[in-house]
């Protein structure tokens, strides 16, 4: 007895307490019961908690891995004792998904997959309170490690398991499960045949009975679409838009012009083999047999035909892109199926107001017409493909609408769901009753009369004030005895005036420094209202030149003044010539010199305009031929930023032929891609057609297509006849101008 006291009152270390808490859980797992493993925690009282732990939660783990890993039904019933001992706090909160990330680390993919079942079954464990906030981390990394070694591909139904737990036990509002910004998943890249020269052959020699040609440019439409359906952007750049708007409707006029029958079956075997055939659903398996059974051919029952749909319930995540199989798959109602729900969630995307989407982003009404058009189209082609194709259409459009509200939420900032607390509902509501009985037993209480607006404004207008019904306001209008002239006094003017304006220094292409110009233009000056001779596109060149007009004006305005006092002074006498002369002496020495050599002097003139604009300003200076020189040279600017010249069609004709073959090398130096030169290429078959349009396309919506810069890239590609026609081309045009502009003149 006295060693045994004495046991219990000295602290053990880990390997001591590791071994009786090993006995122990053998002797608990045995019987599952946590209260074993409860009394011999307890024995230990001179150890603390955290002590205790670490070699309790050892034997859980030494015990899994050495005796346990064979056998999943053991593995499950150890997680569920672990669970127990979490809840008699005897073992750390995660042991329970340490000891399954353990298992899964050491057994094969075939084994996890039946022991994720138990992971499944305990979801609402793993959503309490105690072990939430301490495992849900641990959930998700032992989530990812196994998808990480799943193939997408090969163990489809394991990876949506996976994924459909997650979705259970994280709340909805849970930021990491949820795609917040609308990114697309770009990684995904269907490959398919780029050259069809070896391929047109074998997609024909196939099926014979198809109504449709299938070549390899039906081929490569049909699969260049999953680049649109993969990231739906690129249908708000012009030139891939109308790709994709070709593409489409060379896809659908397929689908329309060849139509799957609905398959007839006599008996009872042949349904059978028709669901295994066309994967049809559980439901509608049921519906069938409900009817043959009416109709007296009760051969299958219902647990028979729940298992069949279970066999033939096959699911592709990637088809295969082999030029030889696009006529089965035409011929396949799941393949169809697919390909026109794509269309419908890309139409849905473009539609709809997503939070994330540029301002850039926006249909035009062409579009949203084509988008409307076409999405009746692909709903008819879901109800006329078999089987049950009514059905099927009507419940993609009831998931569709589903989908907006899941956008709208998103758009809303992923707003958490909660359930309204029954207890707090009817407490609230018996203290509204409360609160209705004693208001209705107690009298009101007395209000305190208010102040009649008439009176109010009886007294502003007697003391000569304003009153609005607003403290702010009537404060903001008793400001002054007459706001209307308090406004238009020269302490408020704050503007700038127009000259002062454009001499500031600022950078050459300033948006806000050209609109703040522009509007003391037109307040101040009428020179926003006429057209320079030779106008230019540029805001900043315009600016410049009507400084240069305004300072041409202050220069005649001073002259005029100067001559109207040159002929009152001679018209006045020598006392006003005096008096001009001593004026000019007291303001300057050599002014005044120059004054006495004579009046009628240049330079005496031209100083005498400076001492009259009296604002000190270096323009004030300028001589007229200054100016005038500024502005011929501002003229010559502006002719540097005229519209580069561009080509025709006709003349985008002419010299398409001298390109030849070459014109997918220019195109790939004009900036488009692979997909676009095939647009180009298939849908102007003819020589030179793809040329021609690719260059037409250039010309109308880059902004920096010029016939120079056309040249420039075709001597970089050593394309010298073709550049040596543009050249030629430049210098007519050019010479044209020329002759143009000497008859103007």
């Amino acid at each position: 007895m006295s060693t045994a006291a004495a046991t219990q009152h000295r602290p053990l270390g880990f390997i001591g307490l590791h071994t009786e808490f090993t006995k122990a859980l053998n002797e608990a797992f045995q019987k599952q019961d946590a209260q074993i493993l409860r009394s011999s925690y307890e024995s230990f009282g001179a150890n603390t908690d955290h002590d205790k732990k670490s070699p309790m939660d050892q034997a859980f783990r030494e015990m899994l891995l050495f005796r346990l890993s064979d056998n999943v039904e053991q593995v499950g019933a150890l997680v569920r004792l672990s669970v127990e001992a979490v809840r008699a706090e005897i073992v750390s909160v995660t042991i329970p998904v340490v000891l399954l990330g353990d298992i899964f680390d050491a057994v094969t993919l075939d084994k996890c997959e039946q022991i994720f079942s138990f992971v499944e079954e305990m979801v609402e464990v793993w959503k309490e309170d105690i072990f939430f906030s301490s495992c849900k981390n641990n959930i998700l990394r032992m989530c990812n490690d196994l998808l990480r070694r799943l193939s997408r591909a090969q163990n489809t139904v394991f990876c949506g398991r996976i994924l459909l737990f997650l979705s259970k036990f994280f709340p909805f509002s849970e930021r990491s499960g949820l795609n917040i910004v609308s990114e697309f998943n770009l990684d995904n890249v269907t490959e398919y045949g780029v050259d069809g020269k070896d391929l047109d052959d074998t997609v024909e020699d196939t099926v014979e009975d198809i109504p449709i040609k299938i070549d390899y440019n039906l081929y490569c439409k049909f699969w260049s679409l999953q680049d649109f359906f993969r990231n739906p952007n690129q249908c708000y750049s012009k030139a891939q838009w109308k790709m994709f708007q070709a593409h489409a409707g060379t896809v659908l006029e397929a689908f329309d012009s060849f139509k799957l029958e609905e398959p007839r079956l006599s008996s009872a075997a042949d349904k059978t083999d028709g669901s295994l055939m066309t994967g049809d659903y559980l439901e509608s398996m049921k519906m069938e047999l409900a009817a043959d059974s009416t109709a007296g051919t009760d051969e299958l029952k219902t647990s028979d035909a729940e298992q069949i749909v279970r066999q033939s319930d096959h699911f592709f995540a990637k088809f295969l892109t082999n030029p030889k199989l696009l006529t089965l798959q035409l011929s396949d109602s799941n393949f169809r199926r697919s390909v026109l729900v794509q269309f419908l969630i890309l139409f849905q995307y473009l539609q709809l107001t997503v939070k994330f989407k540029t301002e850039s982003n926006t249909l035009t009404t062409a579009q949203t017409d084509f988008i409307k058009e076409t999405e009746s189209k692909v709903y008819k082609l879901l109800e006329e493909t078999p089987p049950n194709g009514k059905r099927f259409s009507r419940t993609v459009q009831h998931m569709l609408t589903r989908e907006e509200m899941w956008n709208n939420w998103k758009n809303d900032g992923c707003k958490e769901f909660r359930k309204p607390d029954e207890t707090e509902t009817e407490n609230g509501s018996n203290k509204d009753a409360n609160n209705t009985d004693s208001s209705a037993s107690k009298p009101p209480a007395a209000k305190r009369p208010k102040r009649t607006l008439g009176d109010s404004l009886r007294d502003a207008h007697r003391s000569g004030k304003f009153f609005l019904g607003n403290d702010v306001l009537t404060r903001l209008w008793n400001y002054s005895p007459d706001n209307l002239q308090a406004c238009k006094s020269e302490e408020r003017n704050f503007l700038p005036q127009v000259e002062t304006f454009l001499e500031n220094p600022h950078e050459k292409n300033d948006p806000s420094f050209e609109w703040r110009a522009l509007r003391l233009l037109a307040r101040q000056s009428p020179h926003f209202f006429t057209f320079l001779n030779s106008p230019s596109y540029k805001i900043a060149d315009y600016l410049e030149g009507v400084r240069r007009r305004l300072a041409k004006d202050r220069i005649d305005n001073a002259k005029a003044a100067l001559n109207a006092n040159n002929a009152a002074t001679a018209g006045g006498g020598g006392n006003s010539s005096t008096e001009s002369n001593n004026t000019n002496e007291s303001n300057s020495d050599e002014q005044g010199s120059n004054n006495q050599e004579g009046e009628g002097d240049g330079e005496a003139d031209g100083d005498g305009e400076g001492e009259n604009d009296g604002d000190g300003d270096g323009d004030a200076m300028l001589t007229e031929e200054d100016v005038q020189g500024d502005l011929d040279k501002g003229d010559d600017d502006r002719n540097d930023h005229t519209k580069p010249m561009t080509a025709s069609r006709e003349q985008i004709e002419e010299i398409a032929p001298l390109i030849g073959d070459d014109w997918k090398k220019l195109g790939k130096k004009l900036g488009y891609t692979a997909d676009e030169l095939l647009y180009f290429e298939t849908e102007h078959p003819d020589r030179d057609g793809g040329c021609i349009a690719m260059l037409s396309n250039w010309f109308a919506d880059d902004d920096d297509a010029s016939l120079d810069n056309w040249a420039y890239m075709l001597e970089g590609l050593e394309i010298n006849a073709a550049a040596k026609a543009v050249k030629a081309l430049v210098d007519r045009l050019t010479n044209k101008g020329d002759k143009v502009e000497v008859v103007s003149d």
